[in-house]
């Protein structure tokens, strides 16, 4: 299946990817990468100014007023840029969150047992009570672990407070009530849910629009990378097993590609679940191909190609990962 973008959607790419490169190249990831958990409020800003946040989100309430295939193209650009932040929850939250829409606000979520920046939230969705931190691989995506030990009592304490529910309220201390119980200080241990929530589709859709970005980008830094490095008095591209990886890295990105664009024109959560299955390998195995490519300095700090391998590690563990997707694909194909 080919899907041809209209000149709307290529316009607002093509602004997407300009805007991005203007106000986070190289210079401006290397700095997130030095400063680990702190997000740049200016750039968030011109993200809600630009109607990142704010894309499909009706034109009445103040809002770009597009739908799911733009946003697909957008995260994709994000995802590429490796564009650090609670993009998707502060996205899922324009219209319900006071600022979010605008960039003002800061808005985490709750996914199982994570938070991704919980720290630089405003506001969380979801019940982080009980949020630890954990120390992630992608030191531009910080993450909490919500603790519940078998047994243990919930308790509304804690620097994150969030009452259980979707609504999103301002982090900060909460105050007992006359007749609590005291506890002893440290994490607050939150009992699991006995039914887990199933993870909303849009946000499982968008999380694999970034994996292909990511997927895309690793694909072209291989090529490039091929053409440039010599080796016997040769481009390494020359050579069949590079060749062979790079071949496979267009594969499975462009595989990706159609998933994910068909999924966003559909959005039937089968369609999404086979569209991150795909995605998640695209973007985790195309980056260890990248890095194979690059062979040694691949590994070193001053490459990029390992915080894209990072990066497509932590998306892949939200939403229940690819285990929750592989099981609701498995059960449509069996009905």
């Amino acid at each position: 299946m080919r899907f041809r973008l209209t000149d709307d959607q290529a316009a607002l790419r093509a602004g997407v990817r300009e805007l991005l490169e203007r106000r986070f190249g190289r210079q401006a990831l290397r700095a997130a990468v030095d400063a680990p958990g702190r997000l740049d409020r200016v750039l968030w800003r011109a993200l809600g100014e630009a109607g990142f946040f704010a894309l499909r989100l009706p034109e009445r309430d103040g809002g770009v007023g597009l739908g799911l295939p733009e946003a697909v193209l957008v995260f994709e650009e994000a995802g590429r840029a490796l564009l650090p932040g609670p993009l998707l929850a502060t996205h899922l939250a324009a219209g319900t969150v006071p600022g979010a829409a605008s960039g003002e606000t800061v808005v985490a979520a709750v996914d199982g047992e994570l938070v991704e920046w919980l720290d630089a939230a405003d506001a969380v969705r979801g019940d982080a009570s009980g949020a630890v931190a954990l120390r992630s691989v992608d030191p531009l995506t910080p993450l909490h672990r919500v603790t519940a030990p078998p047994g243990a009592a919930a308790v509304p304490r804690g620097p994150i407070a969030v009452p259980p529910g979707p609504e999103a309220v301002p982090t900060g201390p909460v105050a007992a009530p006359p007749d609590a119980v005291s506890v002893p200080s440290g994490p607050v241990a939150v009992p699991p849910d006995p039914v887990a929530a199933p993870p909303d589709p849009v946000a499982v859709l968008l999380t694999a629009a970034e994996q292909l970005g990511t997927a895309g980008r690793v694909c072209e830094l291989a090529v490039e990378h091929a053409r440039a490095r010599q080796q016997f008095g040769r481009p390494i591209g020359a050579f069949q097993a590079v060749q062979h990886l790079c071949a496979d890295l267009l594969v499975r990105a462009e595989t990706a590609r159609a998933a994910v664009y068909a999924a966003a024109v559909t959005a039937d959560p089968a369609d999404i679940a086979a569209a991150r299955l795909l995605a998640d390998e695209a973007a985790v195995q195309g980056a260890r191909d990248c890095l194979q490519v690059h062979g040694g300095m691949g590994f070193t700090w001053e490459a990029d190609v390992h915080l894209h391998l990072k990066r497509a590690w932590v998306r892949a563990r939200r939403g229940g990962g690819s285990a929750h997707g592989a099981e609701l694909l498995a059960a449509a194909l069996a009905g």
